[in-house]
């Protein structure tokens, strides 16, 4: 898939199918993206599993936080990355060894690394990439 543009029927089934989201990089700064857009997400209905090492244990916006993606015992549909774009080989390398497969990874804005996604793409994960779902739910009216 091309990670150039993505047609708003994809972005839309996307938003409309997840229910429940794993958040890398979650952050319990309100200073920091993910705070916010994870505020919004929960907002919208969404059920949204904050994962970040440094926090687990935690919470943030009542979430408890785990410290990595394999410590997720139930099934997710998006994973959504707030990390470098340097890191989403790690990230990915995650998400394949989950014990279900999300359907979903959304690198935020500034994350992408069309390298590192071929392996998710190739196991039938549909990757969308610099995107940020709090700005598109309100863009498609969702």
């Amino acid at each position: 898939m091309s990670h150039d543009q993505y047609p708003d029927t994809l972005i839309r089934d996307i938003l409309t199918t997840t229910k429940t989201i794993a958040l890398v990089g979650a952050s319990p700064k309100p200073e920091r993206p993910s705070f916010g857009v994870m505020a919004t997400l929960l907002k919208r209905g969404y059920t949204v599993i904050p994962v970040n090492p440094g926090q687990a244990g935690k919470a943030i916006h009542g979430q408890t936080v785990v410290a990595s993606l394999a410590d997720i015992d139930v099934p997710v549909d998006m994973v959504d990355v707030f990390r470098g774009p340097q890191q989403m080989g790690n990230v990915v390398a995650d998400v394949l060894k989950m014990k279900t497969l999300p359907r979903y990874i959304w690198g935020q804005l500034g994350v992408r690394n069309d390298d590192a996604v071929k392996p998710a793409e190739e196991r039938g994960i549909t990757v969308v990439m610099n995107r940020c779902p709090a700005i598109e739910i309100p863009r498609l009216g969702l």
